[in-house]
């Protein structure tokens, strides 16, 4: 076999299991509850459930936001997690940037991504008066 073809070679099965290991991606569901507080600097806690193949794990939410934000809510967050392979692929730092504000009820939908790849895709609606522009961490982890 010459270089060139043995090059060839290589990169046809890399590209091949790239495109057979993004295949065998999964997905689960998510539902959680956060709630947010702040005065410039904010905080977010909470907790809720991530179900991946008929099993269902704990999980919790912490966060830090910085910005202007004034106020106080709660969000119940329900959707989906995809792209993952493994329930702890679900674990890890999701990032936003958030412009918004809500008094009383309001609804939200919001895709984030981790450094796993997985995609959070999220509806949800909160309750309390808050104002924000700000920078969003949203910590994962899977008890």
């Amino acid at each position: 076999m010459t270089l060139v073809s043995t090059v060839r070679t290589a990169l046809l099965a890399l590209a091949t299991l790239a495109v057979s290991s993004a295949a065998y991606a999964d997905s689960g569901s998510i539902s959680f509850r956060v709630i947010k507080a702040g005065f410039v600097v904010g905080g977010s806690g909470g907790s809720g459930s991530f179900t991946f193949h008929g099993r269902t794990y704990p999980i919790g939410i912490g966060g830090l936001s910085y910005g202007f934000t004034f106020g106080a809510s709660e969000t119940r967050f329900h959707g989906t997690v995809s792209n993952i392979n493994r329930p702890g692929d679900v674990a890890g730092v999701y990032a936003a940037g958030n412009v918004g504000a809500a008094v009383g009820r309001g609804a939200q939908a919001i895709v984030l991504t981790n450094q796993h790849g997985a995609v959070l895709t999220l509806t949800g609606s909160s309750v309390g008066a808050i104002v924000s522009a700000d920078l969003n961490g949203l910590a994962i982890t899977v008890k």
